[in-house]
């Protein structure tokens, strides 16, 4: 048997963003991660992944921190490490499409302050919806990947992944990853996609998933088996469950293969005894649910990702109909299939959940349609991989005419607008507010009257001296 080529694999550590978000919804702060920052700057990661996401909203919403101070503070620590972040396409880190302007100026802010490597993808997987952020990326000299959202459905065959994948090296993006947000792939499958990937292109495979449905090590184990260059993993204390496989474990796992990781154990370890506390805490105060620690297999059965299970249950609930949970969880891939089995990742995921409720409850299916599936079906969010059922699209939209064309080419250029606002003019303190303002406006001026408040505290001169706007 021929000798196996060493290609050590690459870890991207997801501790300080996806793990958090995922098992204590997004709520570490900034003063509890500054301080192991140097010691994970010493391991060796491909990466990690510390912003975008829901951690954008999160620390203006809940934590009033500000993301672009997190950042920059995360890149002064870390000297010898790339850090990565999320970004949801032409949606940014918001909820809505916005402007090919505003999106490049957000990625020039973010690469500025001091992001290596942009994470992009779209819940419909429209690359269309990709273009504007990967070519901005590209300008700002960043490493732009595209993350391809995961799903089953007649259509996604190995052939469609393997052309996206062509297509996806055709529009300049450096990386690729497999954004199995569900726990959905199982492990001879990811042999199958990771293979098929490598045909359709020359690009590094990335591969991230959950622990949800209780296979992501083994479908680790074989990615990498088959090729994938990079996966994701977060510490052992913000490991398994919803988050991803633990590090030290995968480490481990490929010591003394020709994957070997070379990372050290006792640094891991130290590190890991850094976040332990912090697990604890989390489980004795309740943020942290055991209900997300463990293994549910109805992700598999019904392809719902963790969270959007929670919510089915708790919207049934509210309507005083917990016996209708199983109805929903039938009525959930029927009404994929009518919005071309769009892959159920945010905010595809809460539309079509919603809906489903709505089917089952009203005893009538689409007696009422909310207007998020209105937008789907009017084609605001992009294209899906298979047409809307059109009796369906019909009874939604009526005769309008649905939009074709990437739908950002619909909306003019809004960030002059957003540098005009009033709340920006009154509160600006740096450029990036302006975006800041742009993604959430409600919440982001009640955190600039917060900051305001806190530095008149501070120094009740403040006010007066601060300059209304500095350079990065």
């Amino acid at each position: 048997m021929a000798e196996q080529v060493k290609k050590p694999l690459k870890i991207t550590e997801t501790v300080l963003r996806d793990a958090h978000q995922s098992l204590i919804a997004t709520r570490m702060t900034t003063e509890q991660m500054l301080p192991i920052v140097d010691k994970m700057d010493k391991v060796g990661y491909h990466s990690v992944e510390c912003w975008g996401g829901a951690t954008f909203d999160a620390s203006l919403r809940f934590l009033k921190e500000d993301p672009w101070e997190r950042l920059r503070k995360l890149r002064d620590g870390f000297k010898n490490t790339k850090l990565q972040m999320l970004f949801r396409g032409q949606n940014i880190l918001g909820y809505n499409h916005y402007s090919d302007d505003v999106v490049e100026y957000f990625v020039q802010k973010s690469i500025a302050n001091g992001i290596d490597i942009i994470r992009i993808f779209d819940c419909f997987n429209d690359l269309r919806n990709l273009e504007t952020a990967v070519k901005a990326a590209k300008k700002e000299k960043g490493h732009a990947q595209i993350a391809l959202s995961y799903t089953l459905g007649d259509a996604y065959t190995l052939d469609y992944w393997k052309e996206t994948a062509k297509k996806i090296e055709d529009m300049g993006a450096d990386s690729i990853c497999i954004k199995d947000m569900a726990g959905l792939l199982l492990p001879y499958k990811a042999t199958e996609l990771v293979q098929a990937l490598k045909e359709g292109s020359s690009l590094p495979i990335q591969m991230h998933t959950h622990y949800t449905s209780g296979v992501a090590s083994m479908t680790y184990l074989k990615a990498v088996e088959a090729g994938a260059d990079v996966i994701d993993t977060a510490m052992s204390p913000f490991s398994m469950g919803t988050s991803q496989p633990a590090t030290e474990v995968m480490v481990e796992t490929f010591k003394g293969t020709p994957y070997d990781t070379g990372l050290d154990q006792n640094l891991l370890a130290e590190i890991a005894n850094y976040f332990q506390p912090m697990r604890e805490e989390a489980l004795k105060s309740g943020l942290m649910n055991t209900k997300v620690l463990g293994v549910n297999i109805k992700t598999l059965l019904y392809q719902v990702p963790g969270g959007m299970l929670s919510n089915l249950v708790s919207q049934l609930k509210d309507a005083g109909a917990e016996d209708k949970y199983q109805a929903v969880l039938e009525e959930i891939p029927r009404v994929r299939k009518d919005y071309g089995e769009p892959p159920l990742v945010t905010p595809s995921s809460q539309i079509v959940g919603t809906q489903a409720v709505l089917n089952v409850l009203q005893g009538e299916r689409y007696k009422m349609i909310t207007k998020e599936s209105k937008k789907v079906l009017a084609g605001e969010f992009g294209q899906t991989v298979k047409p809307f059922n059109p009796e369906v699209q019909k009874k939604a939209i009526g005769d309008m005419e649905p939009i074709t064309c990437r739908p950002a080419d619909k909306i003019e250029p809004q960030l002059e607008n957003f540098k005009k606002n009033p709340v920006v003019q009154q509160y600006k303190q740096q450029d990036e507010d302006v975006l800041s303002y742009a993604l959430f406006p409600a919440v982001a001026e009640e955190f600039f009257k917060y900051r305001e408040a806190q530095q008149t505290k501070v120094d009740p001169k403040a006010a007066d001296t601060e300059s209304k706007s500095y350079p990065v």
